[in-house]
């Protein structure tokens, strides 16, 4: 009898070894057309085995000749808003994403406690640009289609514990999106 439960015990770990899915998957979440230029987002994620996230990153096609440029993001980054940024006054063409890309507490993964950046990409994916500091919690932003700049509203961790408390320090930052540098803090 022992015998028998050892060798059941065998051939269905071997099979449930040999059943497993060696091959990654790679998963479209979502297509987004670029408005004034001939490029679309592709954002994508790469899977393997137990649906653990192998890659995570943003695919600029140029629907004209079919080129592409793969924007990459850390595999547990949470990729949270992608938005066109367009003022064609002012020559803007750019795209804003808000993404979750650090582990500010140092827990084992990035999770809802880690900050929101704001990310901004050329139209054509070339540049990649981080706006807000690891440290930055984003709260809410807008863009002043008059004047091209953009207001952030948050806290900057100002005591290094990776978390919002009372000692944290509430900011505005006003950003010019031309240059993509900070020009003050309020």
């Amino acid at each position: 009898m022992k015998t028998i439960l050892i060798l059941l015990f065998l051939s269905v770990f071997t099979i449930s070894a040999y059943g497993q899915d060696k091959n990654n998957y790679v998963y479209f979440n979502k297509l987004i057309e670029l408005g004034g230029s001939d490029y679309v987002i592709a954002t994508i994620e790469n899977v393997g085995k137990m649906f653990s996230v192998k890659s995570k990153y943003l695919l600029f096609i140029n629907t004209r000749n079919g080129q592409s440029k793969q924007v990459d993001f850390t595999k547990d980054a949470s990729i949270e808003k992608i938005e066109q940024i367009r003022i064609d006054s002012l020559q803007i063409n750019k795209v804003l994403v808000a993404a979750r890309t650090v582990n500010l507490d140092e827990n084992k993964h990035i999770d809802w406690n880690d900050p929101v950046q704001v990310i901004i990409i050329s139209a054509d994916g070339q540049e990649k640009v981080q706006l807000t500091e690891d440290k930055f919690f984003v709260s809410t932003w807008i863009i002043n289609n008059h004047t091209g700049n953009m207001v952030v509203t948050g806290h900057y961790d100002s005591n290094n514990n990776g978390k919002y408390d009372k000692t944290d320090k509430s900011e505005i930052l006003l950003y010019d999106l031309k240059t993509l540098k900070l020009i003050s803090k309020i």
